[in-house]
């Protein structure tokens, strides 16, 4: 006889996706279940220690804004941090920082095991159940039953995962990790398409084989900022990461061993992510290019471990070792494991709705590789919104759902659910169309609202929330209602290396120029220094930073703020249930069967859907005018 538990909402995956799904979950009272073959592996990084990136780390931010924890965990594990692209508009800026990975999984798993309402179960998932279109709970290989209305499913690469290094082909989920074979297929049998996909990582190098003389030192910063807007900086010691480069001798060897890659002989037959491509990849698509650059990164503080970022393959191993020995870095090379491709199943995502529910099973919520994404932080922002959106519905509320202008995860969510995928979906800021309004400085004053709403952040946290908009608030008008003497300003502007104003500015208006920022203006207006020093201390380089770009790209907010307020004007109009596509002859075929299939809710989605033209969009608003 099966034994049986009764929870309200079980989660299938310990990965970044099911730890943020579980935890919002059971912050917000429900009894969770968090289901995990290996307890020793919760949040592990299966491929590169790091955290952030381009728009990566914008996720980060609005996670931790919510009150997710990948943002804690990661400023308590961090062994560098960097904001990539300073160089560029604040837009731009993204966070990123190189992870102790042993030490982030710990991390995680001791979060989730003192989060209240929260269960965890070591086991796997064999089948999920479904009783008359409504999922009720799964059932583990050790016939456990484990029954809950709702089941969000985050298994990463799991699915009849299948590894790859040269003709060696091993099911697996990761490396020496079985996959799990039959749980896909059952939720298939009730409708859900099922599609194949593919992603790999490099090997991974003993550190006391390099010889780091050969390769260029890459430091992290040292400033205040970090991934959690309440953490409180970071504790660990901070390693330098390494740069090197491919060349043409390590070309020829890998060439000459392609015969043998599965990606190239036809053993492979899923698409990889695009923006992470393998080196054999990397030298079919670029052939003229004569190197490639590589990031030697370091796995943790206790390790002699190395990740080789930029030569992810599954070529056979000894191929990957010829060609490596041909970089001066590495010409004594000893490695923990190689580089392998491997092959997994995802859901079509166009079958959800924007709360990551199931459109074809009621109850089913799907988040993370599962839905066609790759990356840890992709997975953890929709692990977070089906955590959320799983417990709303049990609580008989309406869906969260983020707009575009309102967050990278609301691009993400609208992007797979409106578009679908066709390779692994990475996050980029080019998919974005109001960056501006998604800067990762502003994250909190985004979404926290939102989370306090939702019961995800503490009274505590609320409080320092508010202090600190109410900080940037009164600052913002001390600039804006200042005005300074262009006397006063005069006599410090060669110092200031600013032109002489020619007359009377507010503050506003100096800070306004590119030249000009609150660490200096401070050092030469009193009255801007007494303010600065009213704001809190702790938060006080943030509460600048904030205001200071708020100030400098004020008319560009401003006109995007107002195209995103047009856009909002066609979310309005609802269109689901409205029409029979396939009978409105006006429209192309095209757009007719992706209308259909795809369903969208309002018009400013269908607007999104790839194939439907401006003027199939006109013919559905006069058909909604009449």
């Amino acid at each position: 006889m099966d034994t049986e538990f009764t929870f309200d909402i079980i989660v299938v995956g310990a990965g970044h996706a099911g730890c943020e799904a579980a935890h919002a979950a059971a912050t917000m009272g429900m009894e969770t279940c968090l289901v995990t073959m290996d307890m020793e592996k919760i949040a592990q990084m299966s491929c590169n220690p790091a955290i952030g990136g381009i728009a990566k780390g914008q996720i980060v931010r609005e996670i931790d804004a919510l009150g997710g924890l990948m943002g804690l965990v990661t400023d308590q594990t961090a062994i560098q941090f960097r904001m990539l692209n300073l160089s560029k508009g604040p837009a731009m800026w993204s966070p990123r920082a190189q992870c102790d990975r042993m030490r982030y999984s710990a991390t995680m798993r001791q979060m989730l095991e003192n989060t209240p309402h929260l269960n965890l179960w070591q086991d796997q998932a064999d089948e999920l159940l479904v009783e008359q279109g409504h999922v009720c709970g799964v059932r583990t290989i050790w016939n456990v039953r484990l029954l809950a209305p709702c089941v969000i499913v985050t298994a990463g690469t799991f699915l009849n995962g299948l590894l790859h290094v040269g003709h060696n082909h091993i099911p697996g989920g990761r490396i020496s990790e079985p996959a799990c074979f039959h749980f896909s297929d059952s939720i298939a049998r009730h409708g859900v398409r099922v599609g194949r996909l593919k992603t790999g990582t490099p090997v991974r190098i003993d550190g006391r084989s390099i010889d780091f003389s050969q390769l260029e030192e890459q430091k992290g910063d040292n400033d205040f900022h970090r991934f959690s807007y309440i953490s409180q900086g970071r504790p660990l010691p901070q390693l330098p990461c390494w740069i090197g480069a491919t060349n043409e001798r390590v070309h020829e060897e890998l060439r000459r061993g392609m015969k043998d890659s599965p990606l190239y002989n036809g053993e492979i037959q899923s698409i990889g992510p695009r923006y992470c491509p393998s080196i054999e990849t990397k030298l079919h698509t670029f052939p003229d290019k004569t190197s490639h650059p590589l990031f030697v990164e370091p796995e943790g503080t206790n390790t002699h471990e190395y990740y080789l970022n930029g030569f992810s393959s599954s070529m056979p191993l000894d191929v990957q070792l010829r060609g490596l020995r041909q970089i001066p870095a590495f010409r004594d090379i000893v490695i923990y494991r190689p580089g392998y491709a491997i092959e997994y199943d995802y859901f079509d995502p166009t079958q959800m709705r924007h709360s990551l529910e199931s459109k074809v099973i009621d109850g089913l919520f799907l988040a993370g590789q599962v839905n066609g994404t790759t990356g840890y932080e992709e997975a953890a922002g929709q692990g977070l919104v089906a955590g959320i959106n799983a417990a709303l519905k049990l609580q008989g509320k309406t869906p969260f759902v983020m707009k575009r202008d309102e967050s990278y995860i609301g691009v993400l969510i609208d992007d797979l659910v409106t578009k679908g995928v066709d390779e692994p979906y990475r996050m980029f800021t080019s998919r974005a169309e109001y960056r501006i309004l998604l800067r990762q400085d502003n994250a909190d004053t985004r979404l926290t609202p939102y989370g306090i709403k939702l019961g995800l952040i503490d009274k505590q946290r609320q409080t320092l929330f508010e202090a600190k908009q109410a900080d940037i608030q009164a600052l913002m008008q001390y600039c804006e209602t200042t005005v300074v003497a262009k006397d006063e300003i005069n006599v410090h502007a060669e110092q200031l290396a600013t032109t002489p104003p020619q007359f009377n500015m507010k503050l506003s208006g100096l800070l306004a120029r590119p030249e000009l920022n609150f660490k200096k203006l401070r050092q030469v207006l009193q009255g801007l220094n007494e303010a600065i020093e009213k704001t809190n201390q702790a938060q006080r380089a943030e509460i600048i930073e904030a205001t200071e770009i708020n100030l400098k790209y004020k008319g560009y907010i401003e006109r995007e703020k107002q195209l995103a307020e047009k856009m909002h004007r066609l979310e309005s109009i609802k269109i689901k249930g409205h029409f029979d596509y396939e009978k409105l002859t006006q429209l192309s075929i095209e757009s007719r069967q992706k209308l259909s299939r795809i369903d969208p809710e309002t018009i400013a989605q269908a607007q999104r859907i790839p194939g439907v033209s401006p003027s199939d969009i006109n013919v559905l608003l006069v058909l909604m005018h009449r």
